[in-house]
């Protein structure tokens, strides 16, 4: 990050604060000044002793007026054996906002600086505590949103991506010794195996393209999937995304157009997280209002991963039904036929190339299993395997690995193209530059800007 001094010691409000909510609220400071800050700060009676990884109880008093701030448990972890590798205390103070903004602002005036976002991650790393996939999997682990996503950044934070990485890696520096040592020492050492290189160069390409193959299960985990529910009025949506969400999320009357506007719930479907939005009846309409709803539902069935086009079973398929899958049918799609306690399945006639296909009694909560199995289905057939978690790039991770395997296909070509060994080291250094941005060995300060600026102070 720019500007930061590693010498300084930073301190922040470690937990999520609340007013009037919360019953701890930690305060974190971390560097070569902490413990002399708590010892200003903080007066533990009797004859407690202040040693590495123990619990001291006691006041945390103004060191000018000698003004209590909190009464508070005051945590000791000396380096190297701390997060940071660094000297870090924690105050863990009674919850809310005054009394660890109160010990906050008293750290600050014993000289601690305020931390940047992420900061005590990043000094993590920077002292070698963390490598950079475990540093993200801190930040997909305060952020996941459903267990499976948690349990995928768990297995970063352990490193076990950053482990096949490293090995990739290290097989590349091997390559590249061999191939360079023929450079300068050509009459000394005996011609080089090109067969041999060709076979590891596959064989590298293709442990790249297993790892890349996770990308699109990382990315689902951790932003989830859109659904948009949508149809004509009075089909039953609202009624389908309360009996989902298991609350009355939308209103529900026999009146048609009676959504207005985009109704969200946030649920999770097999360990994928899912945005539900049940919008507006699409229809063609003269109250101005409700265009505003018409227009907005057309915008969110643009923008969703995946669209429930919703009919109702009494009136069938209808030429405005037709209509809006014409709208949607370039998109991942299922086709929901609701109310079929009132109708039977058998009786509606829909065209023969739609599916898959799910029928529903939304007000009677019946059909929501069907629809939570079409739509991990869904997910199955466009290739996003969630229900393995060994590993889970994220974007930035999946964007080095690309440009590594590039670079190994070009090492390829130059061999098939009979160009010098030079031609083949460039692009082999390329590939070594690309596998260490992902575990940090070869990174820009930029790049440490970027990733860490996504954190959330304190952390």
């Amino acid at each position: 990050m720019q500007g930061i001094k590693s010498s300084t010691t930073i301190v922040a409000i470690a937990t999520a604060i609340v007013p009037q909510q919360g019953s701890i609220g930690v305060v974190r400071l971390s560097g070569a000044e902490a413990v002399a800050i708590a010892r200003h700060l903080f007066h533990a009676p009797g004859l407690q002793v202040w040693e590495s990884h123990r619990i001291l109880y006691g006041y945390i008093l103004d060191p000018q007026t000698q003004e209590l701030l909190d009464e508070a448990l005051l945590l000791l972890m000396l380096a190297p054996r701390s997060y940071t590798r660094e000297d870090v205390i924690e105050f863990h103070c009674h919850g809310g906002i005054m009394a660890v903004q109160r010990v906050l602002q008293a750290c600050l005036a014993q000289g601690a600086r305020l931390a940047q976002p992420g900061e005590f991650t990043l000094r993590a790393f920077l002292n070698g505590r963390v490598d950079l996939t475990q540093a993200e999997g801190v930040a997909d682990l305060v952020g996941a949103q459903s267990p499976q996503a948690a349990q995928a950044a768990l297995v970063g934070i352990q490193g076990k991506l950053a482990h096949p990485i490293r090995c990739l890696r290290q097989q590349c520096l091997s390559l590249l010794a061999e191939i360079e040592a023929r450079i300068d020492f050509e009459e000394d050492l005996p011609p080089l195996n090109e067969a041999g290189v060709k076979a590891n160069l596959h064989h590298l390409t293709g442990q790249v393209e297993e790892i890349l193959a996770t990308a699109d299960r990382g990315e689902l985990l951790r932003t989830g999937l859109k659904v948009a529910i949508v149809g004509r009025p009075n089909v039953g949506k609202s009624s389908l995304l309360n009996a989902w969400s298991r609350c009355d999320r939308a209103i529900v009357t026999d009146l048609p157009g009676t959504t207005r506007d985009v109704v969200e719930s946030q649920l999770v479907v097999s360990g994928i997280p899912i945005q539900v939005l049940d919008t507006a009846g699409i229809r063609e309409t003269r109250n101005q209002i409700e265009q505003i709803g018409v227009a907005r539902s057309r915008q969110v069935a643009q923008q969703a991963d995946l669209v429930l086009l919703t009919i109702d079973a009494q009136a069938g398929w209808t030429a405005d039904d037709q209509v809006l899958f014409n709208a949607i049918a370039a998109q991942p799609f299922i086709l929901v036929i609701n109310k079929v306690d009132l109708a039977p399945l058998q009786s509606v006639s829909y065209p023969a190339e739609i599916h898959p296909v799910v029928a529903t009694a939304a007000a009677q909560g019946q059909g929501i299993d069907a629809l939570e199995q079409a739509i991990v289905a869904a997910v199955q057939q466009h290739q996003v395997q969630a229900a393995n978690l060994d590993l889970a790039i994220n974007q930035r991770q999946a964007e080095a690995l690309s440009r590594a395997r590039k670079a190994l296909k070009d090492v390829e070509e130059a061999i098939a193209e009979q160009l010098p060994l030079d031609f083949w080291t460039i692009d082999l250094r390329s590939a070594i530059q690309a596998l260490g941005e992902i575990t940090g060995e070869e990174i820009t300060e930029s790049v440490l800007d970027e990733i860490f600026s996504r954190f959330c102070i304190g952390k």
